[in-house]
């Protein structure tokens, strides 16, 4: 019964969670949002103390079972192991100190120090993130555009196409090689990273120890089998002594399910203390149920793209991201630094941008977090996507007033490569398309005022959404582009 409970929550979870972070049309996020803002460490970096005590008080009474029902990365792992069909393919092992806590200490201090590449590298919620975003939200993409080409064909608009590019090769590098070590030691030995690597494991295991409802051996009926060990995925049961390392139980259940003899139980006593029925054996029905009622709230807990067009005729080309020496962050993130100290590199913003602006930070120190760029999209002053789905406080939620009046950064003319000048043609497309008309169009010569317009921004009126940036149709860099303010301000 347990492992059944386990197996269905955790299922629905990982499946919900997933689309969370595959849906590029927002629709989701509305109903499924709250997922990633029950997770540990996003809970933790957003100062959210309800889910964190929650959370802490869960595994109090019932164990690790944050690590198999809540944590994306850890189900995953499940998903991973079951890859190899070797039936009774582990071992009992003892922990891994040397390992375990030189890693959470490091975790700690790349938090504290600001080093937040390392700190999101060893986040498993945000790792779980670089997966779903980088590598299975392309093929994601791709199979809606095949729905969508199949669908033209037959006179439907039940699916439209969407872009696919690579927002950032370093953060796919690092997705791709977290999915192959994953891969390698959920194969190998089951649950290895939760219990050797990763710092929320680490962190619950302190509270795990103290758990109310534990997995107890009844040595009277023990047969020293070993099947408990050999499918603990832990590698937490050592058979030998009758004992449970529950600093590293994730309560999957495995080990009841294996044991033919009925010697382990999912109780708050020991197994000299059980009453038993009539026919001798445990009444569990009540433990069954307690537990089910508690992964069960547990559970409950835890647009479209428009293309612009200039003039309605023609679709603007991508061009060449300017060298931006302040690098543009979030409407909400108040200012580099408060991003720095909170993201946690989920890339659930990344995921969910709907004008392609977000895209992962190839900075070292800032590896991860996410940045603004124009070349595919505009960030809309009405689109409050961003702040809407960030899990950890680090994106503040905002409304379309409050959006459309921060100042994120200032547009800035290149003289040399403005189009009036260079070809001698007139354009304009940064002031038609400037949406709080910070860009006023000037003669080029003062003296001659039939000479050709060229565009004169007044920064305390420019937001830094970038659309003279998107629009401007100059090649290979735009004549007009935006510098970001380190300090975001309202105007």
């Amino acid at each position: 019964m347990l492992r059944k409970i386990r197996s269905i929550l955790a299922a629905v979870v990982f499946i919900l969670i997933t689309l969370l972070f595959l849906d590029f049309t927002g629709t989701l996020h509305t109903w499924l949002g709250w997922l990633a803002k029950i997770q540990f460490l996003p809970a933790v970096m957003a100062l959210n103390l309800v889910v964190v005590v929650s959370l802490i008080v869960l595994t109090l009474v019932f164990g690790r079972i944050y690590c198999s029902v809540i944590c994306p990365l850890g189900i995953f792992q499940d998903l991973l192991a079951r890859f190899r069909r070797k039936k009774n393919k582990y071992s009992y092992s003892g922990e891994v100190k040397w390992l375990r806590y030189p890693v959470f200490v490091v975790f700690i201090i790349a938090g504290v120090a600001g080093i937040g590449s390392l700190f999101q590298l060893l986040a498993p919620y945000s790792a779980y993130g670089r997966i779903a975003t980088m590598i299975f939200q392309p093929v994601w993409k791709m199979a809606n555009n095949l729905l969508a080409l199949v669908a033209e064909r037959m006179d439907s608009y039940a699916f439209y196409s969407v872009d696919t590019w690579m927002r950032s090769l370093p953060v796919f590098v690092i997705a791709a090689v977290t999915l192959v070590a994953l891969f390698v030691l959920a194969w190998r030995g089951g649950r290895t990273y939760c219990n050797t690597i990763c710092p929320v494991g680490t962190v619950l295991s302190f509270f795990a120890r103290f758990s109310w409802l534990k997995i107890r051996f009844d040595v009277d009926k023990c047969k020293n089998c070993s099947l408990c060990s050999k499918n603990c995925k832990a590698a937490c049961i050592d058979f030998k002594t009758h004992s449970v390392d529950y600093s590293r139980c994730v309560v999957c259940g495995n080990c009841i399910d294996s044991c033919k003899f009925g010697a382990l139980r999912y109780t708050g006593h020991s197994i000299s203390s059980v009453k038993k029925s009539a026919s001798g054996s445990v009444d569990t029905s009540k433990r069954s149920f307690l537990l089910a009622t508690a992964l069960a709230s547990t559970a409950v807990m835890a647009q479209k793209k428009e293309k612009l067009m200039d003039g309605g005729m023609a679709e603007i080309e991508d061009k060449i991201a300017p060298a931006r020496q302040t690098p543009l962050t979030p409407p909400g993130s108040l200012s580099a630094s408060n991003l720095s100290k909170r993201c946690t590199g989920c890339q659930l913003c990344v995921s969910e941008c709907p004008n392609q602006v977000l895209r992962p930070s190839t900075d070292l120190m800032h590896l991860m977090q996410p940045t603004m760029s124009y070349e595919k999209g505009y960030c809309r002053p009405e689109c409050t996507r961003c702040s809407d789905v960030c899990p950890a406080g680090a994106i503040k939620p905002l409304d379309e007033i409050e959006k459309s009046s921060i100042q994120i950064g200032h547009a800035v003319w290149i003289k040399k490569n403005c189009i009036p000048l260079t070809d001698g043609v007139s354009c304009g497309n940064c002031a038609r398309h400037c949406p709080t008309g910070a860009i006023e169009m000037v003669p080029s010569d003062l003296e001659d005022e039939e000479s050709l317009m060229i565009p004169v921004v007044n920064e305390n009126v420019c937001i830094g959404c970038g659309a003279c940036e998107y629009v401007c149709p100059s090649r290979p860099f735009s004549a007009i582009y935006v510098e970001g303010h380190e300090v975001h301000k309202m105007i």
